[in-house]
């Protein structure tokens, strides 16, 4: 399920922190960073399908949604 604009926007928020953090610059705007995660976020989306499909069997069928979602 692609995350709600706010989901997306805290997640751009502790992208951005951990980073700092990390003393690791990454050279892009905050808008090409959020842009990014929302790319990430819709190709999740459009094909977990496929992901469902590559985990092994027994954890595919054993797991909820919401376990192979995280």
């Amino acid at each position: 399920m692609v995350m709600t604009s706010p989901e997306r926007a805290a997640c751009t928020t502790a992208y951005m922190r951990e980073l700092s953090r990390a003393a690791s610059a990454l050279g892009v705007t905050k808008a090409q960073l959020r842009a990014a995660i929302d790319a990430a976020d819709q190709w999740c989306d459009d094909n977990a399908a496929a992901f469902n499909t590559a985990l092994p069997t027994a954890f595919r069928t054993a797991a909820t949604t919401g376990q192979k979602n995280l």
